[in-house]
């Protein structure tokens, strides 16, 4: 239920560069995709079809190559993924005049006082959802809430991919208590 209150989404693009690796060729759709280096590189991103072997961002594309050798393997197109960015980026400041950009594929958005232009923010966090979608061509995105930066990104990865997490003020406590230390941004195994 929708609270007034101070409230930030962090908005996430689900798996970007391989994302759009299948939203330009649909042959790789429900293919596991791999960008990143070469050999001796290390992954990018990959689909959530690679995820599913345990590949994951940052590892060495070697090691990638062991757990799914099957998987389709690409180097990035930074050109093409800042292209997508921008439309990411103009899409979004539709919805709040204070956004902050924290990469190419995620953002902040503060969307106190909104309710009167977009209702309720969990609807606005639908709406922006959508919007994204229709400005890219199909790709989703995940969007967390909560009345602060640190939590918003947090509740961002709750329902990943293509979700919605809103986390209440009198919610955080109870959601803390039960939060591995690993979901902590910056904090275990990342």
């Amino acid at each position: 239920m929708f609270r007034p209150g101070r409230w930030i989404m962090h908005m996430d693009m689900d798996a970007f560069f391989a994302s759009i690796e299948q939203l330009d060729n649909p042959d790789l759709r429900g293919l596991p995709v791999v960008v990143g280096g070469e050999h001796r590189g290390v992954v990018s991103t990959c689909s959530y079809e690679a995820r599913r072997f345990g590949i994951r961002s940052a590892m060495p594309v070697a090691e990638a190559r062991r757990r799914c050798p099957h998987a389709v393997y690409l180097r990035p197109r930074m050109r093409r993924y800042a292209e997508m960015s921008a439309l990411v980026r103009e899409t979004i400041a539709r919805f709040s005049p204070k956004v902050e950009m924290a990469s190419v594929d995620e953002a902040y958005l503060d969307a106190t006082g909104l309710e009167r232009l977009f209702g309720p923010v969990e609807d606005m966090g639908r709406s922006l959802k959508a919007a994204v979608k229709e400005a890219t061509g199909g790709l989703t995105c995940s969007v967390g809430i909560a009345p602060v930066k640190f939590l918003a990104k947090i509740a961002s990865e709750q329902r990943k991919p293509d979700g919605l997490f809103l986390l209440a003020p009198e919610e955080v406590s109870a959601f803390l208590a039960a939060l591995p230390v690993t979901a902590v941004p910056g904090v275990g195994r990342h």
